[in-house]
């Protein structure tokens, strides 16, 4: 079989045996185009082929092989589980070849990230304008409101109570594609979504990325473009061995931490937090690229200065 899909401005087409059952959140990505950016080529298969290259990367979930040519290979696995249910190899700049257990096919439908991982998407976007933020991605007023945070801290949460106060919509409950023309950012939907079940394949500029701890009183503030960097860090995926794109996902980011309002609210879970951060926004509003766009600017002339 052959399908193609689009996330963002990026495309790929998966080629695959008819046994092989995709998510059932891919195919809202389904495109119809000749062209792509990348080709997959899956194979199930009793046995793993053997990895060639350098090793770069030694986990119980995943082995990273370089070769000279600069193409990568994975032996990818799960923790507690004896072997690796897959094994993803480059053949060229444009596409690769991935190998799928038998054994684990059932696994790769039922969990959508567990079949992502065939992909390796994040080293495809990292060549990309792109960074994918681990968030609630909700629209409100026609721009994406994202609440990002370590898991277990509230974004769902969060997300459900300007739902429920202000008539949000969440688009995806675990994470956004973040993408950027060299002037403004939007957010794209993603084929994962955790455990909230929700998928939707849509886009919207960034409004404002808001930053979440739990708090008995709420209260909300706007980070500096340095403080904003250093929260979102932690939840941005990044290929961090691969130090071409790790450098280029960190450019990314500042970007994003200079154009974008980034905020951060302690909050518990009630309407006075929806209020809280409404009011540092502004009445609701997003209005606030100027302020972020200058604060950037005073960024670059403060590295400049001391380069």
């Amino acid at each position: 079989m052959e399908k193609t899909f689009q996330t963002g401005s990026f495309s790929f087409r998966l080629k695959f045996p008819e046994e092989l059952v995709l998510p059932v959140d891919m195919e809202k990505f389904l495109v119809e185009t000749d062209s792509v950016d990348y080709t997959y080529i899956i194979t199930a298969v009793d046995i793993l082929p053997e990895a060639e290259g350098e090793l770069i990367v030694d986990r119980v979930d995943l082995q990273v092989f370089h070769t000279k040519e600069g193409l990568e290979s994975r032996r990818i696995g799960v923790k507690g589980e004896a072997r690796p249910y897959a094994f993803y190899r480059e053949t060229a700049q444009n596409r690769a070849e991935v190998f799928v257990g038998r054994w684990y096919l059932a696994e790769v439908e039922k969990y959508e990230v567990v079949f992502l991982s065939l992909l390796a998407l994040e080293r495809r976007l990292a060549e990309q304008p792109c960074l994918i933020l681990h968030c609630a991605y909700t629209e409100y007023q026609g721009k994406a409101m994202l609440f990002s945070a370590p898991s277990g801290t509230g974004k769902t949460t969060q997300a459900g109570l300007w739902e429920q106060y202000r008539e949000s919509r969440t688009v995806n409950g675990d994470k956004a594609l973040l993408e950027y023309d060299g002037t403004a950012w939007t957010a794209n939907g993603w084929p994962v979504c955790g455990t909230s079940g929700v998928c939707e394949n849509k886009k919207f500029p960034v409004g404002c990325i808001v930053m979440l701890s739990q708090a008995k009183t709420n209260q909300a503030w706007r980070l500096r473009p340095a403080e904003a960097f250093t929260s979102l860090y932690g939840q941005i995926t990044m290929n961090r061995w691969d130090r071409e794109g790790l450098v280029h996902s960190l450019d990314l980011l500042e970007q994003l931490a200079g154009k974008v309002p980034v905020y951060h609210l302690a909050c518990d879970i009630s309407e006075d937090a929806v209020k809280t951060l409404e009011q540092e926004i502004g009445t609701g509003s997003f209005e606030s690229e100027t302020y972020a766009a200058a604060l950037h600017k005073n960024m670059i002339q403060k590295r400049e200065k001391h380069a």
